[in-house]
């Protein structure tokens, strides 16, 4: 005969699993604000600029938008840029226009 399933144990490891994977996302989605250099603006203005973002419907400029983090995330930390490059960056980002930049790919 068959042990019988503890259905409550199993339930508490989900949960305890399913708590770990949040406070890891949490702490990824922190890394990746101070990575970018994002950690420098003022809570409201990122909340604005998460908002701008995950309302905008347009599939290029979410296309363009991932073709950058690629890069980001295939060159390194942009922490390196200076503040000039990362506000012509921003400005293009937001016009949802491709950007040129020292990678070099900034066609579509």
């Amino acid at each position: 005969m068959r042990k019988p399933r503890d259905f409550d144990a199993e339930l508490k490891v989900l949960e305890d699993k399913a708590r770990e994977l949040r406070t890891r996302k949490v702490q990824q989605l922190g890394e990746l604000l101070i990575a970018t250099g994002a950690d420098q603006l003022s809570t409201e203005e990122l909340a604005g600029a998460l908002v701008a973002i995950a309302e905008t419907k347009d599939a290029a400029k979410r296309e363009a938008w991932a073709k950058r983090g690629v890069m980001f995330f295939e060159s390194g930390s942009r922490r390196a840029a200076s503040a000039s490059q990362r506000n012509r960056r921003s400005i293009a980002a937001q016009q949802g226009s491709p950007q040129s930049s020292a990678g070099g790919t900034g066609s579509q």
